[in-house]
This record gives structure tokens, C-alpha cells and sequence, in this order.
């Protein structure tokens, strides 16, 4: 009987991980012209789709077709359908629309840090004067502020549910950004009252979004740097969502400290993160998630709940608990 043979290796994955660059514009394209809203309206062929969005009939054919063949769109008899993934995050009449984040995730500046990432193997990270111990005060932020706070909807509201309670709560939340995390919370607690800290420019982003969902009066502003500003005491709870992988160990334990510091006794730190398992290579977004700060912070990375516990128990927090959300990010709660 004869052996089986092993099937020949082919260079196609090599091929095309060289190439998924191509994805990315791709999709970013098909954002930028609305091709899945235009779709989901009943727009369905290359001619359609062009007419609507002022592009080249042969232009939206190539690009479509690409899109069928990453997943995002199917094709029969040259008629064009969002898949079920696609209508849900990609057509801009969504309720759970995330095209906002390519002006953020697909920005050439982010898209361009990956072009040193040999660099940064060699050091270990990007040049210190690139982003030290503080984020620093930059436009960037203000456009992570205004693109992301859709695609941290599914995240935001799994927190309010389970941290909001009833009666008075104090809340802060760090490094806040588009300030949605603590405005779920407001939402689903009439009398929690939330404090905002993150720099002046990127909280009147916050500020927008707190009024446009009625909690304004609920929202207060407190300007600077999180390792710098007085955040004042007794907090009920401590949101740090995306923040702690910017950072190294040492770094995130001297600011864990002044949370702990914060935090009435009993109080509640709500960790958001990508936490790879401890073999670093599942779950595979989180486990990618480390490149990005290796390409991005000169300390940053994704750390483990293990290495995440240690830091809280090492700042005082009696203990920690882990909760895995479908986008395969944690909630990590530690309490005081």
C-alpha cells in the first residue's frame, strides 16, 4: 500500500500576505464610495453602483469583485450582495455601522508606521520621542475619538450592562476619548454622574456625543494627561478601556496605583483589552494585537489576564475576574 504523500507547499500564502495591503484599500475604498449602501438601496450592478457613486463603471466591477473575494460581497449573474457581515457594519443606514473607523484603523499615518516595523524589531518598539510614558496631545486622537466610538458600540454597552447598577454611581473614566463607554453607563443609569479625563481637544468630542445622547448634564470634564491630572477620590468605578497596552509594566503599575488611589474602598477598575491566551498566538486578533504596538509605542504591547492580574494585585486590587466579549476583547474587573 502506498504512502501518502504530503501535498507540495506552494509560495500563495506568501503571495498573498504580501499583497494584503491590497485589502485594505479595498475595503477602505468601497467605504469612501459607499458601495455597501448603495448595495443594500438596491443598487446591485457594477453600472448601478458607478452611476450612483460617480465612479468608472470598470473601476466599481474590479473593486467589487475584489470585495466578493474577501468575503464582504457576494455575486451571481453580475448582481451584487452584501453579505450579512457587510449590512450589518458597512451600510452607513445600520444602527451598527463601523465605517467611521477606516478614517482611523485605514489613515495613511497609521498604515505608514508599519512600514519601520523592521526597525522597530531591531529596537523593540518605536523611538522613545514618538509616544514616552504620556500619549501625547495630538490631532490623532481627536480622529480616533470621532471614527471609533461606532465600533466600540457591542463593547461599551456589555460594560454598561454589567457594571451600571442603580442609585448614585461616580465614575471615571480615563483616557476617554469619544467618552461612549461612560455615556452607556449614564444611559443605563439615570443617577451615575461621569468624569472624563483625556486632552481638551478630543473631550469636546465626548462633550458632542454625551449632548446628543441626553446625558450632557452628566458629564464632566476634566482636561490633561492620566498620569498627570488629580482625579479626586471616592469613585465608584474606574473605566480604562484601550489604554494599558500603550504602556510597559512598570509604566501601567505607577498609574494603577493612582487609580487604586481614586477608587473607594469596594471600588471597581473596568479593564477593556485585547488579551491574548498565554501562548500569545490565539485568539488570533488579540494575538496580532501586539504588532500593532510593537509598530506603534516604543513599550506597548497585548498582555495576558494573567500579566494583567499581576499588575492589579501588585497595585493593592484584592483581586481580578476576566470576561470574554464576541469581538474577543476582555472586560477585565479588579476590585479595591
Amino acid at each position: 500500500m502506498a504512502t501518502p504523500t504530503a501535498p507540495m507547499p506552494t509560495p500563495m500564502r506568501i503571495f498573498e500576505t504580501l499583497r494584503a495591503f491590497q485589502q485594505t484599500a479595498a475595503l477602505r475604498s468601497g467605504i469612501e464610495l459607499d458601495v455597501f449602501t448603495l448595495i443594500s438601496q438596491g443598487a446591485n450592478t457594477a453600472r448601478e453602483i458607478a452611476v450612483k457613486c460617480g465612479a468608472s463603471e470598470r473601476g466599481v466591477r474590479i473593486l467589487c469583485d475584489y470585495l466578493v473575494t474577501d468575503g464582504l460581497l457576494t455575486k451571481q449573474d453580475n448582481t451584487y450582495a452584501c453579505t450579512a457581515e457587510s449590512a450589518a457594519f458597512l451600510d452607513r443606514n445600520s444602527p451598527a455601522c463601523i465605517a467611521s473607523a477606516a478614517m482611523f484603523l485605514a489613515d495613511p499615518e497609521q498604515v505608514n508606521s508599519t512600514n519601520t516595523l523592521t526597525e522597530a524589531v531591531r529596537r523593540g518598539g518605536t523611538p522613545e520621542a514618538n509616544n514616552g510614558a504620556v500619549l501625547p496631545d495630538h490631532p490623532m486622537w481627536v480622529l480616533f475619538a470621532r471614527a471609533m466610538a461606532p465600533m466600540m458600540g457591542m463593547a461599551g454597552r456589555a460594560i454598561a450592562e454589567t457594571v451600571s447598577g442603580t442609585g448614585p454611581l461616580k465614575v471615571l473614566d480615563i483616557a476617554a476619548g469619544h467618552g461612549m463607554f461612560g455615556i452607556y453607563i449614564a444611559q443605563q443609569n439615570p443617577q451615575a454622574q461621569i468624569t472624563s479625563v483625556d486632552w481638551a481637544p478630543v473631550l469636546e468630542v465626548a462633550k458632542e456625543n454625551a449632548k446628543k445622547l441626553g446625558v450632557g448634564d452628566r458629564l464632566h470634564l476634566l482636561p490633561g494627561s492620566a498620569f498627570e491630572v488629580d482625579y479626586g477620590t471616592g469613585y465608584d468605578l474606574v473605566l480604562i478601556t484601550n489604554f494599558l497596552h500603550h504602556f510597559d509594566p512598570p509604566t501601567n503599575e505607577k498609574f494603577l496605583r493612582k487609580v487604586h488611589a481614586a477608587l473607594k474602598t469596594g471600588g471597581r477598575a473596568v479593564t477593556l483589552e485585547f488579551c491574548p491566551n498565554d501562548d500569545r498566538v490565539t485568539p488570533v486578533t488579540p494575538a496580532r494585537f501586539s504588532l500593532t504596538m510593537l509598530a506603534g509605542t516604543p513599550h506597548g504591547d497585548a498582555y495576558t489576564f494573567r500579566e494583567l492580574d499581576t499588575m492589579f494585585s501588585n497595585t493593592g486590587f484584592s483581586h481580578s475576574e476576566q470576561q470574554m466579549l464576541p469581538s474577543e476583547q476582555s472586560v477585565i474587573i479588579s476590585t479595591k
